[in-house]
């Protein structure tokens, strides 16, 4: 049966965009990639199907869609700047099956100009059409927040721009079929840096909050009350809270006009912001050193047991998870570390196994220090706090008083 959608990239973007699709009543063809990153319950898969939902492996079903969404999954290249290697190959599997008057959006995050230079290359290249004539080409932030479920793709404001005028139209008809909202963006470049802006917006806004952890710990100012008492301000503020590193697949983009143009400015406030995060995981491994030492004890040889290893809470998503960097540090310390997550059945550190607590209550008990790097659920905090020897909490999580806090 031909579907009406293809969403290419089942992982954190694809496979809401294809749940919400469904539930719309949209035929949906899900094409696999990869190795996907977004994870189905037996339950919400037969819901899926039975509303229309087939996933393939077979890129000649592509050639029957009325819009192609490609997801695909873009990391940090080695040199620092984006690896758009799966972008590059779903695009290359779609334009050898593009039929006219398809409409062909990207989701990925990528630099602005990627989408009408990079992208639109390899389709037309590929498929012999051309883009804003033969073929609709759009781009769209994706705006999805994992394991959140008050905001989906159904009820989240969808930005679209488009190559052309009609190539906007084209997008924004099938994403009012998903979405409640659809915000109509002047052209490719500025949808496209709708993406920048808001993931730069939360990784500066995240560094100004951890520097504050920093530096209220040196004062001995209690900064959780500080944002407590902040937050209360109806206007002109916005609480984020401190970690132990910025970790998911939202890379901060500070490099991405230069990658398009090496002549265009960077954001230096970017730059400094993802130096600041990318030093926390550094700063646990300190703080844990220190603790271990006001107590009479050594790092070396200590016992410490890291407690949620995933980027976020309820998720079993490690994608970029300052936890691995804080093992290596302790590590490095001569810690003996093992970790505990209800979702990580099997956790490595630059390919070397890290042993997991059988017994999470035992672990706390045992161990010289714990350090709570995610606030899962499942974790009763007090509970865990009374039995811990030192427990350090990196977000906040545990009641006043009842742990060090980071």
């Amino acid at each position: 049966m031909p579907a009406d959608l293809a969403v290419i990239g089942l992982g954190p973007l694809g496979l809401p965009l294809a749940q919400a699709a469904v539930a719309a009543g949209i035929p949906t063809l899900g094409y696999h990639t990869g190795p996907d990153a977004g994870s189905l319950s037996a339950a919400e898969l037969r819901r899926m199907l039975a509303r229309g939902f087939r996933p393939t492996t077979s890129p000649d079903e592509l050639a029957r869609v009325r819009t192609a969404v490609i997801c695909a999954p873009v990391t940090r290249a080695a040199d620092g700047g984006l690896d758009l290697g799966e972008v590059a190959s779903a695009a290359r599997t779609l334009a050898a099956r593009l039929r006219p008057h398809t409409t062909v959006v990207l989701e990925s995050p990528v630099h602005p100009g990627t989408t009408d230079g990079f992208l639109r290359d390899v389709l037309e290249q590929g498929s012999g059409l051309t883009a804003g004539r033969d073929f609709h080409l759009a781009y769209s932030p994706g705006r999805v927040d994992p394991g959140n479920r008050a905001w989906t793709p159904a009820n989240t404001p969808t930005v679209v721009g488009g190559l052309t005028p009609a190539c906007t139209e084209s997008a924004i008809a099938f994403y009012s079929r998903v979405t409640d909202r659809v915000v109509r963006a002047r052209g490719l470049r500025e949808a496209e840096t709708v993406q920048l802006l808001e993931t730069n917006y939360r990784h500066v806004n995240i560094a100004l909050v951890n520097e504050m952890a920093v530096l209220c710990h040196d004062l001995g100012v209690d900064l959780w009350d500080v944002i407590r008492c902040a937050e209360t301000k109806p206007f002109g503020f916005q609480a984020f809270r401190p970690g132990p590193g910025v970790g998911g697949h939202g890379l901060p983009r500070d490099l991405t006009a230069r990658a398009a143009d090496p002549a265009a400015p960077a954001l230096r406030m970017v730059e400094l912001a993802r130096r600041v995060n990318a030093d926390m995981p550094r700063y646990v491994a300190r703080r844990a050193a220190a603790l271990l030492n006001e107590h009479g004890k050594s790092a070396r040889g200590a016992r410490v047991l890291l407690l949620g290893v995933t980027y976020k809470p309820d998720l079993d998503d490690e994608q970029c998870s300052p936890a691995g960097e804080i093992a290596l540090r302790l590590g490095e310390l001569g810690a003996q570390v093992v970790f505990h997550d209800p979702h990580v059945g099997e956790w490595r550190v630059h390919d070397r196994p890290v042993p997991r607590a059988g017994s999470l209550h035992e672990a706390v008990a045992n161990c010289d220090l714990t350090i709570l790097l995610q606030q899962h659920r499942a974790y009763d905090l007090q509970s865990l706090s009374a039995k811990a020897q030192l427990l350090l909490d990196t977000r906040g999580a545990t009641p006043a008083g009842a742990a060090h806090r980071l």
